[in-house]
């Protein structure tokens, strides 16, 4: 269940997110994307009851597993680009694509979620990113915009990876957010459109083979600028041995929007070499490249523990100005209620059993 509180919607002017997401998971019907069973609200919250998907997430996957050989990853990116060419046919942009938002059934196909940008990275939290910022890593002084300590030029692979790693957590769950995934264009507030997503994946495939993103550095503000200025902190560790081919995709996925392979639908990613010999109509009906462990349909074992943090919970609050204009037949949220009976009359349906049991206690159904 995904709950959401009103009044923070309003603050944060999330409000037409929070009705795409809602439309775009009642609308689109889709293997690739986590199913919605119904949506209601009360005074205060709205509610998203989705699919559970005990298999785990992405990222929960890459803290255990390190580094993915390139048939692991191949498998993963290849049901990643079938599930953005899913809702790009809807004429949606994700623009949120990361580890964390990749879920795995308990068979350990994956599927998208959260397209609501409920906790996306707030660009306003970093100063303005100019275009002289992409010219060379430099200022008009000619001094360096990366330090040593945000740059890590001398870090080995390994290094870098243990480091992501003790830090990743605690990115992910921040209010800020990691910008690592964040396309350039959407940094420089510049305008942008579906190949967004695609920069996004492109940063995906680069950390499932290399162990890190391609522009990871302790502090957000120093990645914000080594993804603006790509072309010079765009590397591949001498440690790694990928083959030509990945190169060649990840390079043609983290580029100018111009030449960023997927500008003209997902069909150009998915004919490039690195994919050959992929049955894409078939690659939800295979083994999946890993299987998690999955006891019954109620299992987290599969998730990273998250607590909210005192802040988080003293923003929940009914306080604050926001609060006087809602009620449960707020106009912003008109419309939100769905029930979706065709999915939830299907007993077949993987992790139904207790969604069932939530749906009659909120509609008395059976």
């Amino acid at each position: 269940m995904k709950k959401l509180k009103k009044s923070e919607m309003l603050r944060r002017g999330q409000v037409e997110h929070v009705k795409a997401e809602r439309n775009l998971l009642a609308e689109v019907d889709s293997n690739c994307i986590v199913k919605l069973y119904c949506s209601f609200q009360d005074d205060d919250y709205l509610y998203l009851i989705m699919e559970y998907l005990p298999g785990g997430d992405v990222m929960t996957l890459l803290m255990r597993k390190d580094i993915l050989n390139e048939d692991e990853a191949r498998f993963y990116i290849g049901e990643a680009v079938l599930a953005i060419e899913s809702i790009h046919i809807h004429n949606y942009i994700h623009r949120d694509i990361k580890p964390d938002n990749l879920l795995l059934d308990k068979f350990g196909h994956l599927k998208l979620s959260d397209f609501g940008l409920c906790k996306p990275l707030h660009c306003s939290n970093f100063p303005n990113l100019q275009e002289k910022d992409i010219s060379n890593g430099r200022s008009s002084s000619g001094s360096s915009h990366f330090d040593e300590r945000s740059s890590l030029p001398k870090r080995t692979q390994q290094e870098q990876l243990e480091h992501w790693q003790r830090n990743r957590r605690t990115l992910a769950y921040s209010t800020v957010g990691t910008p690592d995934y964040i396309a350039p264009e959407v940094l420089l507030k510049k305008g942008y459109g579906m190949e967004c997503d695609w920069w996004s994946l492109g940063a995906i495939m680069y950390e499932m083979l290399v162990g890190y993103p391609p522009f990871y550095s302790d502090e957000p503000m120093a990645t914000c600028r080594k993804i603006v200025n790509w072309r010079t902190h765009l590397k591949f560790p001498d440690e790694a041995k990928l083959s030509a081919e990945a190169k060649d995709l990840i390079s043609k996925l983290l580029c100018n929007v111009e030449q960023r392979l997927g500008t003209k639908g997902a069909d150009e990613i998915k004919a490039h070499p690195w994919f050959k010999g992929v049955e894409w109509d078939n690659l939800y009906r295979m083994e999946a490249a890993f299987i998690p462990e999955v006891k019954d349909e109620l299992d987290t074992q599969n998730f990273e523990k998250f607590e909210e943090s005192g802040d988080q919970v003293k923003s929940s609050s009914k306080s604050g100005p926001w609060r006087k204009m809602l009620s449960s037949k707020d106009l912003n949220f008109m419309g939100y209620t769905y029930k979706n009976f065709e999915i939830v009359n299907d007993h077949v349906v993987p992790g139904i059993g207790i969604t069932l049991i939530i749906f009659s206690l909120l509609f008395g159904t059976k």
